[in-house]
């Protein structure tokens, strides 16, 4: 099943679930919500907060054995590669990332157009509370990290032997699901862990 196909299915079953429809334009605002509920997309979350990619990083003690890691980006250094402009960061409002439009990709064409990162509008409670903004691919599928002179990215490894007590010591910062997520399902999954 393709973007437009999975977006079409999205729009469908989500619509009657919120308050408004995205309006941002090529689609994006559906892209973002269908990203931040679990539906593969060509975009990648990052966030403007460092203890909220700690979170991210230590969270899923599924994983306790392995390795957690927190990747830092400089917006301005991989839009270089993409935009050959290292001072601007375009919103998904602008006409520019028309180029990274559903039905631009749809269409197949690989024009060697690199990832790039972008403002999103924070108009969905999880994007604003994450401080949410995000990278979108084209039709190349380049690992950001892997991009030109890899100046643009550095990771921070976090090791899998800290993450339980990393993850205590941010909820005594007061950082728990619900910051993170702030929706009933966070406040039940709060009480439950309290519970156990």
């Amino acid at each position: 099943m393709g973007e437009i196909e999975l977006l079409g299915r999205f729009r469908q079953n989500a619509n009657l679930l919120l308050n408004s429809a995205p309006t941002l334009p090529y689609d994006f605002g559906w892209m973002f919500l269908m990203q931040h509920y679990g539906v593969p997309t060509r975009l990648l979350d990052w966030t403007e907060a460092p203890l909220i990619a700690l979170y991210f990083a230590v969270d899923d003690l599924t994983h306790h054995d392995k390795d957690g890691a927190i990747w830092i980006l400089s917006p301005m250094d991989l839009n270089r590669h993409s935009t050959k402009d290292d001072v601007y960061i375009p919103s998904f409002e602008d006409e520019w990332l028309a180029n990274y439009s559903v039905t631009e990709y749809a269409r197949g064409r690989d024009n060697g157009i690199l990832p790039i990162a972008a403002i999103a509008t924070r108009n969905n409670p999880r994007i604003q509370a994450q401080l949410g903004v995000f990278t979108i691919s084209h039709l190349k599928k380049i690992p950001i990290e892997e991009i030109e002179d890899r100046k643009h990215c550095l990771k921070m490894v976090i090791p899998a032997q800290a993450k339980k007590q990393i993850k205590d010591e941010l909820k005594l910062l007061g950082l728990s699901r619900f910051q993170v997520f702030p929706e009933l399902s966070s406040i039940g999954a709060g009480l439950k862990e309290i519970l156990n």
